[in-house]
């Protein structure tokens, strides 16, 4: 601190210069500390601001995204339930079809029981007594009536699916036989 009375007193006049030089010094210090104390207040005033923006800008945002977290929950529950609902939909369907099976299992065993015991078995016929003229014979019966290629086609290709020895009613000679006409009637 400065004692003014001590100033008042000096009486020397490089003295009082240099105090004076000294006070002006001072003062453009004090001025331009001032300065600098008021453009770190503004600053800090600013960065307030911004900060309270930003916490605002936040706050909304976190309410947005909880928002749109509850609607996402609210969706995936009813994804969830629908899920679940067509789930018992498939579990209902794939009851029905395995009972819909053991039927239809049930009703072929008792079909080929009642059929062995009714009227025989009659899965193919004895055909090992015929001759290759006799299939030849056949297969020009099994064709008669075809006048066109086209319906001669569609005959071939449906004698085929009867006759074929992989069928349970086929036989490889009769096969050759429909084979062999067709291909007589087709050239």
């Amino acid at each position: 601190m400065i004692d003014w009375d001590d100033i008042i007193e000096i009486e020397d006049e490089d003295e009082l210069k240099k105090l004076k030089v000294f006070l002006f010094q001072e003062n453009l210090r004090i001025n331009a500390e001032k300065q600098r104390i008021e453009s770190e207040k503004k600053e800090l005033k600013r960065l307030q601001e911004d900060f309270m923006k930003d916490r605002v800008n936040l706050r909304d945002e976190l309410n947005e995204l909880n928002r749109r977290t509850s609607q996402e929950r609210q969706r995936l529950k009813q994804e969830n339930l629908f899920f679940e609902k067509k789930m018992e939909i498939l579990k209902d369907g794939f009851r029905s079809l395995e009972d819909d099976r053991r039927k239809l299992e049930r009703e072929k065993q008792e079909f080929e029981a009642s059929r062995r015991i009714g009227m025989g078995d009659i899965s193919s016929p004895d055909l090992s007594g015929l001759s290759e003229n006799d299939f030849d014979s056949i297969a020009c019966v099994l064709f008669a009536g075809v006048t066109n290629q086209g319906t001669l086609k569609k005959r071939y290709k449906d004698l085929v699916k009867i006759y074929h020895p992989d069928n349970m009613c086929g036989d490889e000679r009769l096969s050759r036989a429909i084979n062999k006409e067709y291909q007589r009637r087709k050239a």
